[in-house]
């Protein structure tokens, strides 16, 4: 792969010169991204804990800002290791954070409600009570609902469903998109190898082959097969912010809330922020004497080595990265990889299985399965075959989704809107639909 295609400013469907602007093309990026409803949405969706329970946790819109700040971190850094190493001419580091800001900003923008217990439960209706409505798709067609992954709705709103409706979406440039896609490959591929990070899950839709085909050609991204190409080099440091940010930041919530005492989140974080070689006394560290404020600076410091930790993984392997060879995500090698895992144990054990959080998810396979069963009949089919409660629930659909001209794209309408609800909307759609609810006014 090369930096002079994958550092591209072309934008997906948009033609011609762009008007001058101060901003870089992929400022103007983020602020597109910034700006779209969809990530507006992020405010009202669960990262890990409910939204009413405290109001210091973090939602997906701020989960996602702190990934983003990250993420631009660690692409300034690489940019300036790949221009001094390529001797790359008119082209600054800033820009490299640039991409990879933007990518992390919109890193969940496809994710449904209810956090990522969302994603199976809209899988979990279409392989039990909504199967019926895949018999007479393709099975590559049925992959993408049995299989449904936020990641690929993702790009389906960057390039498609926002902004320009069948236009490119946000048209934004082929080099945010490329750093964005972590999965590059569809759903239908039976051979894939989740040993393999960028195989794990799929990046696009059936109905996105196309448009994801003429991202990575003209990014000149390694094509594996017919289903997968390799990464794009930047999404491996989007990957890397959005693990640190996770990793750390749902261990201070967890403190925050009480799931977690002081002394035990001390103990995780100490060894990161510190490190080896480092004062483990940590001057500053002990004129603290509020332990809420203790642990914001171990935090603090725990993203600052481990974005060092991800720079120097990244520049040890950068051939085989750029050869598409490298098939580990960069924290897996960190020297902190063994306290990561402690942190990842403990936060399975008292953060995501606390009962709040269960019932979140609960919830959510009750809501989105609910919503299916009443949008998803709404929008298949011809008008005269629809029941008149059907017809109903179809008016109260944007028209943006009852576009569909067969029953694949109709279904697609289906997910396309109840994923980009935000929780408190499917919850209040559901309970209207089902009669719990009227509304007033």
């Amino acid at each position: 792969m090369e930096w002079g295609k994958l550092l591209s400013r072309e934008r997906l469907e948009r033609k011609g010169t762009q008007p001058k602007d101060v901003r870089s093309e992929y400022q103007r990026d983020y602020d597109r991204i910034v700006y779209s409803s969809a990530f507006r949405r992020l405010q009202d969706k669960t990262q890990v804990f409910p939204l009413a329970e405290n109001d210091y946790v973090r939602t997906r819109l701020t989960h996602s800002i702190e990934v983003s700040s990250v993420g631009r971190s660690l692409g300034t850094l690489i940019g300036d290791f790949v221009i001094t190493k390529e001797g790359i001419e008119d082209v600054h580091p800033q820009e490299f954070g640039n991409i990879v800001a933007a990518a992390c900003l919109a890193h969940d923008i496809g994710n449904p409600p209810f956090g990522h217990s969302g994603e199976e439960a809209i899988s979990s209706w279409f392989a039990g009570q909504g199967n019926e409505y895949l018999r007479d798709l393709q099975q590559e067609e049925q992959d993408d609902f049995l299989k449904f992954e936020g990641n690929a709705q993702g790009f389906r709103v960057l390039s498609r469903l926002q902004g320009a409706v069948d236009r490119g979406g946000l048209q934004l440039t082929y080099a945010v998109l490329g750093a964005y896609s972590k999965y590059p490959r569809c759903a239908y591929w039976s051979e894939f190898d989740k040993k393999k990070v960028s195989e794990k899950k799929f990046g696009f839709v059936k109905a996105d082959f196309e448009r994801f085909k003429e991202v990575a050609n003209r990014l000149g991204l390694i094509r594996k097969n017919d289903f997968a190409w390799a990464r794009h080099p930047l999404a491996f440091l989007m990957e890397a912010a959005d693990d640190i940010c996770y990793r750390i930041i749902d261990l201070e919530d967890g403190h925050r809330l009480g799931r977690i005492s002081f002394e035990k989140t001390e103990a995780l974080l100490r060894p990161v922020a510190f490190g080896s070689g480092q004062n483990n006394s940590g001057k500053s560290y002990s004129l603290i004497n509020d332990e809420k404020n203790k642990v914001e600076y171990l935090r603090a410091k725990a993203i600052g080595n481990l974005i060092s930790d991800a720079v120097s993984t990244f520049q040890a392997n950068y051939e085989n990265i750029m050869k598409g060879k490298f098939e580990d995500d960069l924290m897996y090698h960190s020297k902190y990889i063994n306290h990561l895992n402690d942190i990842k144990e403990r936060s399975k054990d008292k953060i995501y299985a606390s009962p709040n959080v269960l019932y979140i998810e609960a919830a959510g396979f009750e809501v989105l399965g609910g919503l299916l069963e009443k949008i998803v009949p709404a929008l298949i089919g011809v008008e005269e075959n629809r029941t008149a409660a059907e017809k109903k629930v179809r008016q109260l659909i944007p028209q943006q989704f009852t576009k569909g001209k067969n029953k694949y794209e109709q279904l697609l309408g289906a997910t396309d809107f109840v994923s980009g609800m935000t929780d408190s909307y499917a919850v209040t759609f559901y309970r209207r639909l089902r009669g719990i609810e009227l509304p007033r006014g």
